[in-house]
């Protein structure tokens, strides 16, 4: 029988890698905190989640079956962030919010870590035997 690491991470690696994505994001937001006319951006989990369903392929199994082909909307669920206070040059960036959304990611980042550990523990503890 074989182990499908797929199914027995159970979605915590992918997890793993939204978290690193979302937080060079936010890192880059706080970056450019002070930059003129910077938009800031983040990723949506549910955008995400729909970019990456819009790449599935329906599967037709008669002629008759229409062709379906996703709509593409913007590279890897980035989406510019709505300002609560504009600033009078143009920047978008609230740094309180960042700070606030990048603690709050790393958090999560930190629970998911967790999961996947304990998942890989307790294989390891299958495999051995203990």
């Amino acid at each position: 029988m074989a182990i499908s690491f797929a199914s027995a991470f159970a979605g915590h690696d992918k997890t793993l890698e939204f978290r690193s994505a979302r937080a060079a994001v936010l890192a880059n937001n706080i970056a450019n905190a002070d930059t003129p006319n910077y938009k800031a951006r983040d990723i949506s989990f549910d955008s995400l989640l729909n970019n990456e369903s819009k790449k599935l392929q329906l599967a037709g199994t008669n002629s008759r079956h229409i062709s379906a082909e996703g709509f593409s909307g913007e590279s890897e669920g980035l989406l510019y962030r709505n300002p609560n206070q504009p600033s009078l040059d143009g920047n978008t960036v609230d740094m309180q919010r960042e700070q606030a959304e990048y603690a709050q990611n790393s958090l999560q980042f930190d629970t998911s870590f967790m999961f996947l550990d304990r998942k890989i523990n307790g294989m390891k503890k299958a495999l051995t035997g203990n």
